[in-house]
């Protein structure tokens, strides 16, 4: 896996980070760093067109993180993207419909819902820590990932399991969708950058999509 590694980061993909405000992408831009994959900062509509594609973070808070996005004026742009687009946590929240956090409309891109984890003395929410990832369709997104490995999650709220849209699920307290996939939209609720090889993996992925 290393030697994978190595080799794919020779391909110099420009990526843009749309930056809003919603987080640290600290973690993210060290991941970046490491795999030698370069990218750039996306503040308004010109930037997008330096960029090859694109990433949405986010942390904390849907409706607050939308509200932000919105004082931004780069939504109408972000909807019209035709470029791979990968949501992080927050991000691929915000590709969503809905999001009972906040009673918040998101970007509706795809048209799943955002929900909250229900009341389960057994779990503790957040859902904090490694959980397995299994892949629903196949997607060059996970090449070279096998089934069942183990992707860093914390989030208190998590996006439906719909057959047309999932394209990798994981369980805690129930079922539910641990990415998204829609024509060049790509959302994953875990942390690839805090994923060890495996998040590396998927960060190169996306980079050659």
């Amino acid at each position: 896996m290393q030697l994978q590694l190595k080799a794919a980061t020779a391909t110099k993909t420009m990526i843009g980070i749309i930056t809003y405000g919603a987080g640290n992408i600290f973690s993210l831009t060290a991941a970046l760093n490491r795999l030698g994959i370069p990218y750039g900062m996306i503040t308004n509509e010109a930037d997008f067109e330096k960029y090859d594609r694109y990433i949405i973070p986010g942390v904390g808070h849907a409706g607050a993180a939308m509200h932000k996005l919105e004082q931004t004026g780069l939504v109408p742009k972000i909807k019209a993207l035709n470029k791979p687009t990968l949501g992080i946590c927050v991000g691929m929240q915000l590709l969503t419909s809905y999001s009972e956090e906040g009673n918040s409309d998101l970007l509706n891109i795809i048209p799943v819902k955002t929900l909250k984890f229900a009341s389960d003395t057994n779990y503790k929410v957040p859902h904090t820590g490694w959980n397995r990832v299994y892949p629903e369709k196949e997607n060059k997104l996970f090449e070279n990932i096998p089934a069942g490995s183990h992707f860093y999650f914390v989030h208190s709220y998590f996006i439906e399991y719909h057959p047309a849209y999932i394209l990798s699920s994981t369980t805690y307290i129930n079922k539910f969708s641990a990415s998204i996939w829609l024509d060049n939209f790509y959302g994953v609720q875990f942390h690839p950058e805090k994923s060890g090889t495996y998040g590396e993996t998927l960060l190169i992925n996306f980079s050659k999509i």
